[in-house]
């Protein structure tokens, strides 16, 4: 029976296929190529986050999404430790998300 997959894979996985008894068949992707299936991957990968609903299911899906955002970064010769420091800076300026605040609307002070 043929399984048709089309997306961006775990290095491993090839190796846990083989393990199972079965074939695959996959390809290396080129850079731009790898770039457009790393952000299909980053949007299921946030789908499945959304969707968890008990806190294991939450942080197993969070790393998912970790690994993704870590493949995008090394692509573009950036790091985790990029990432604080530009996420201290905006909380700097802008805050966070601990207070909750969702905003409705603004009203000019014409």
């Amino acid at each position: 029976m043929e399984k048709i997959f089309n997306k961006l894979v775990r290095d491993n996985i090839p190796n846990i296929i083989k393990s199972n008894n079965e074939i695959p068949t996959y390809r290396v992707l080129s850079n731009a190529e790898y770039q457009l299936e790393l952000y299909k991957k980053l949007q299921e990968e946030c789908q499945e986050l959304i969707n968890a609903s008990i806190s294991e299911d939450i942080v197993e899906e969070s790393a998912d999404v970790l690994e993704v955002v870590k493949a995008i970064l090394h692509l573009e010769g950036k790091t985790l430790a990029d990432v604080k420091i530009a996420a201290e800076k905006k909380n700097k300026k802008k805050g966070s998300f601990n207070e909750k605040l969702f905003l409705e609307k603004t009203t000019s002070i014409d």
